[in-house]
């Protein structure tokens, strides 16, 4: 996966995993995300960094915060954006993925922003686009959200500087979660003290202490003395099976409110990549409250992926606008 990411100079080409990925890496991309941040206070909020190419969104899943936010990233670079509304598009009429992509680079479009319900679609693009071409994975299947732990890496960092300091407890639906696995991935590289995944047993994979966390089943337990906390929603869509009693039921084991938050350390964040749902991973309170920065999350999903996509064009050097 690392030598499809990275071209013979090694320089990134494609995103498609944090697996693989050095430290360096993921502190480019997050030094670079660091030089975009005075765009967004510009009144012209835009550098010419894409002037003349052409993004391409296939979100073969819906999504609001993803699509947007690349969206955004992508206009703010001065990029031409397409978004494909997949529902009404020929692979809707019986079109394989591999023909809509050579329809598409027919078009001369440099880079395909992908979100898809099977994991390793990104991957399987990557391998057939032309050369020219970069792909970004914006979510596949139950693998892979490589931008998304980004982000959550970078707001971490904005509160807490040191990694290597940090005990960080994910908690939720890990069993289906992309997200959680990215962001282990993630934490690990950046050399994270510890990395706790907390959640009913059917909703933890069998062999998720290989990933190199310790798995808690009770919640308290489990937040005693953390930096960060990161809520994850349920993945009902993705379930088989009654995998909980009830969603009440599971806000009275495993949802997060302010007794409980008082377990972690007195200045711990609190995060979720959305979308959230209220009383049943967390409160208001919680999601409101003073200690909460999901809403910073948004806002530097934008510099990340303005970071991603300038750097998988070669149009920036490390931490800088070229």
């Amino acid at each position: 996966m690392t030598t499809l990411q990275l071209d013979e100079q090694g320089r990134l080409r494609h995103f498609l995993t944090i697996e693989g990925l050095s430290r360096d890496w993921l502190i480019r991309i997050m030094e670079t995300a660091q030089s975009f941040g005075s765009v967004t206070a510009q009144s012209v909020k835009k550098v010419p960094l894409l002037r003349g190419k052409t993004v391409v969104n296939l979100f073969f899943e819906t999504s609001t915060r993803t699509r947007t936010t690349f969206e955004l990233a992508a206009k703010r670079l001065s990029a031409d954006v397409l978004n494909i509304n997949l529902s009404v598009s020929a692979t809707a009429k019986g079109e394989s993925l591999l023909d809509t992509i050579r329809n598409l680079e027919a078009m001369f479009v440099d880079m395909f922003v992908v979100r898809h319900a099977d994991s390793g679609a990104a991957h399987f693009i990557a391998q057939h686009v032309a050369p020219h071409i970069s792909v970004i994975n914006a979510g596949d299947g139950r693998h892979a959200h490589p931008t998304q732990a980004m982000l959550d890496m970078f707001t971490i960092y904005h509160h807490k500087q040191d990694f290597e300091k940090l005990k960080v407890a994910i908690v939720g639906d890990i069993l289906h979660s992309r997200v959680a696995r990215s962001q282990i991935q993630a934490l690990k590289i950046l050399g994270v003290s510890e990395i706790r995944v907390i959640a009913p047993e059917t909703l933890l994979p069998a062999s998720v202490t290989e990933l190199g966390v310790r798995a808690f089943h009770n919640l308290d337990d489990g937040l005693a003395d953390t930096d960060v906390i990161i809520m994850l929603r349920l993945q009902k869509e993705r379930m088989q099976g009654a995998m909980l009693p009830s969603e009440h039921e599971y806000f009275q084991c495993f949802g997060l409110t302010e007794a409980r938050l008082a377990r972690a350390k007195p200045d711990a964040i609190v995060m979720h990549p959305g979308p959230i749902n209220r009383g049943v991973e967390m409160d208001s309170q919680v999601a409101d409250g003073p200690r909460s920065v999901i809403l910073e999350q948004v806002s530097h999903g934008i510099a990340i992926r303005m970071a991603v996509m300038a750097l998988a064009m070669g149009v920036v050097q490390r931490g800088a606008v070229a």
